[in-house]
């Protein structure tokens, strides 16, 4: 697990900006934060995937450079992961996407995930970046990914958040099967009686978008 916090950085000022209500205010800055987060992130998943030695030509002369060589499809969890998942394309710019669309449900006291629309393309053999900025009970990253999988069976997969619950890291652990790395911005104390993250920033869908109906 890579927790981007854990050393000091540029993108502690993007967390505690996500975080700060005053600052929480002004949505484009909200939007443009999730999406610095996002290729800061990108950046440190790029350094896993597979690279191969290429020659290019420059004005003066040629020289051998290191470029990946992977096939690399970023899944944004809808709505909130738009920003988030923005950051990732502006650094994988010529990925494939999917997108998940994902919510919560309460039925009793009980808090489910309904994956109302997916679209996803082939992904065997490619990467997978699942990409969704608030980790919360896992639920809803397992379902999405356990749905992506229909798709096709990737040479890695890439499970990345902005900010995260214990809850969550754990809920993963023992319902994922499979072999996966996990990326977060900050690793954060846990959940509240309502399943959200504390002391997280709220509810990012709303904070990027506004509130929904």
């Amino acid at each position: 697990m890579f927790i981007l916090s854990d050393q000091p950085s540029i993108a502690n000022q993007f967390l505690a900006e996500l975080r700060d209500m005053l600052t929480q205010q002004d949505r484009m800055r909200f939007r443009k934060n999730l999406e610095r987060l996002g290729e800061l992130l990108a950046y440190e998943v790029s350094k896993t995937l597979s690279y191969q030695t290429k020659e290019v030509q420059s004005p003066l002369q040629s020289v051998q450079m290191e470029l990946p060589v992977d096939q690399v499809v970023l899944v944004a969890v809808l709505r909130a992961a738009l920003p988030f998942y923005q950051g990732f394309l502006n650094s994988f710019d010529q990925a494939e996407s999917g997108f998940i669309g994902a919510f919560r449900q309460e039925d009793g006291g009980e808090i489910g995930v309904n994956l109302g629309y997916h679209a996803s393309p082939r992904l065997d053999n490619k990467v997978l970046i699942l990409i969704d900025p608030m980790l919360a009970t896992g639920t809803s990253c397992v379902t999405a990914l356990n749905t992506l999988l229909e798709h096709g069976t990737p040479k890695a997969i890439h499970i990345v958040a902005a900010f995260a619950a214990p809850e969550g890291v754990e809920y993963l652990s023992h319902h994922l099967n499979l072999s996966y790395s996990l990326w977060l911005g900050t690793l954060d104390e846990k959940l509240n009686s309502k399943s959200y993250i504390v002391p997280g920033l709220g509810d990012a869908g709303d904070l990027a978008f506004g509130e929904k109906l």
